[in-house]
């Protein structure tokens, strides 16, 4: 698999500098929130700002560009996560991040009610960051959010997943994975990934192996296939044990997990993020933007 000179959060810190992006931070009393904030600010990664009052910008981004009346839309924006989506969608912040002290299906609801999808896209996602001790760097996805898609929303998945592949690693090389590859097997999970790859043009089904080895690739009829930097799961099982597996049995680093499939930037933090994982994810949230 290809290696790059820099890694991807080098290249992802190198950008968040030269976007010195507002970012505004819901939850920024939360100790862990301010101290990884006056990081940010330190380092230049970002200008953090804190939510500010309503305004007739936010009021505009609910009742016109989501269709909610004026009366819902004040009283929407009461909520700290909702206002700083709208914040974002308003353009007073360029991204927004939160989850520190929220659950994530809050996080989403705030960014999907004020900011909305981005095009071609309908469902949210989210993807783990997967970085290998000898250099490789991955895209997991769906291992947090989506239960268990269907056809067209793992292809949604995909798609939003491939868009953070090129912000993020430079190209996009996507699998949808699959106990069969090709043809060799049958069942309805594998002709739910074979339809999600034919709404996308993405290889699949494949196989975890040939996805990644160009030569198991090449011994199972796909020529050309392998050296894949893009997994889709066809299930929030297989991708939430994928991704803890690796972790613990090949010593990868997983960040995440960051949302994708948004009009504008938005990063949903674990609860238990320490003041390292917050900067690091705040970065990468910048250069998916």
């Amino acid at each position: 698999m290809a290696r790059h000179s820099s890694t991807v959060l080098e290249r992802a810190f190198a950008t968040a500098r030269a976007r010195r992006a507002r970012v505004v931070f819901p939850e920024i009393e939360a100790p862990r929130v301010a101290e990884a904030c006056a990081r940010l600010a330190a380092e230049g990664l970002c200008t953090p700002i804190p939510l500010v009052q309503p305004s007739e910008g936010q009021l505009a981004a609910l009742t016109e560009a989501r269709r909610v009346g004026e009366g819902v839309a004040r009283r929407m924006l009461a909520r700290p996560l909702i206002r700083a989506a709208a914040m974002v969608a308003a353009g007073e912040a360029d991204a927004m991040v939160a989850g520190a002290e929220s659950p994530t299906r809050r996080v989403i609801e705030a960014a999907a009610l004020a900011i909305g999808p981005a095009e071609g896209v309908t469902l949210p996602s989210s993807f783990f960051l997967m970085l290998f001790p000898d250099g490789r760097e991955l895209i997991f996805a769906d291992c947090a959010v989506n239960v268990a898609p269907d056809a067209a929303a793992l292809a949604d998945i995909a798609r939003a997943s491939a868009a953070s592949a090129r912000a993020l690693l430079g190209e996009a090389r996507v699998a949808l994975l699959s106990f069969s590859t090709g043809d060799s097997g049958a069942g309805a999970s594998v002709e739910m990934v074979r339809d999600a790859a034919r709404r996308t043009g993405f290889a699949g089904p494949v196989q975890a192996d040939a996805a990644l080895n160009p030569d198991v690739a090449a011994r199972k009829g796909m020529g050309g296939g392998g050296g894949a930097n893009c997994l889709i799961f066809p299930s929030l099982d297989a991708g939430n044990i994928a991704y803890k597996l690796v972790r613990e049995l090949a010593g990868a680093q997983a960040i995440g997990p960051l949302l994708q499939g948004f009009r504008r930037p938005v990063c949903d933090l674990s609860r238990g993020a320490s003041v390292d994982d917050i900067v690091k994810a705040t970065a990468l949230c910048i250069a998916m933007g």
